[in-house]
């Protein structure tokens, strides 16, 4: 079976930056084993799998160890290529069907907009193995899906140097670290060992925690932050109360064609 796959850096504007994502465009459910051998040989930290046509795709995700229930780089990615390769008209809205419900993504000139469901973080006492496994420890801690600790400062989250091993012992699956930010509103990165991501470049999922938090804390209801990984990510949000917008740029870096056995 021969797949067409794409390879999009996703949430810049420039290749060799933001979080590379692969898409394959199939025309019907692999078995699971299958995809997730996909993923694992493609060794990006998401590979979007897509099945439907005029607009409405079912929407799949996997990490090279696991499948996710949610994530914003490869579903930008994979707007990306349908917008691009296919006979989607720029001002159509994409739907996605996914394990987090409905996804929306609509495009504007070279900015490309997810409607995401929000994800606020609930308060928590401090974690004594969160702050031994980021060498650090934080003002405050959120729990959800993630963990999220909250720095005071860019710098703090820049320096900090996590322990991998002790991060995939934590119950859940990635740790959120952030901190506000004199350049923007505020600024992030995301470790994920647990399912194959040691750091995650940019991490748009993540974010459906973060922009509750912050729009609270900052009062504002759109922000513009970055992932300061090292590749790095922008991102442009918005607060809509249990729904968040994320906005930002991809560019194709690889299309070819998988050649899969059946």
């Amino acid at each position: 079976m021969d797949i067409p796959y794409f390879h999009v850096d996703a949430f810049t504007g420039r290749v060799f930056s933001g979080n590379p994502a692969g898409v394959c465009l199939l025309p019907n459910w692999l078995h699971d084993d299958t995809l997730q051998a996909i993923a694992k040989e493609n060794r990006l930290s998401e590979t979007a799998f897509l099945v439907g046509d005029r607009g409405s795709y079912a929407l799949r995700w996997f990490s090279p160890e696991a499948e996710v229930d949610l994530c914003g780089h490869a579903t930008l990615a994979a707007a990306f290529v349908l917008y691009n390769h296919t006979n989607i008209p720029a001002e159509d809205e994409l739907r996605f069907k996914s394990q987090s419900g409905i996804l929306t993504v609509s495009r504007h000139d070279d900015l490309f907009t997810l409607d995401f469901p929000a994800r606020p973080g609930r308060p928590c006492p401090p974690l004594p193995q969160l702050t031994e496994s980021l060498g650090a420890e934080p003002e405050a801690v959120f729990t959800g899906r993630d963990l999220m600790a909250v720095f005071p400062d860019r710098k703090t989250v820049e320096q900090l140097q996590p322990d991998f091993l002790k991060v995939a012992a934590l119950d859940c699956l990635g740790v959120i670290v952030t901190a506000p930010d004199d350049e923007v509103d505020f600024v992030s990165r995301f470790f994920a060992p647990g399912v194959g991501i040691p750091e995650d470049p940019v991490t748009g999922s993540a974010h459906c925690t973060l922009i509750p938090y912050w729009a609270e804390r900052l009062g504002k209801k759109t922000l513009q932050a970055l992932q300061i990984s090292e590749r790095g990510g922008e991102l442009f949000c918005e607060n809509r109360d249990d729904r968040v917008l994320i906005s930002g740029r991809a560019v194709e870096y690889l299309t070819g064609t998988l050649h899969i056995p059946t």
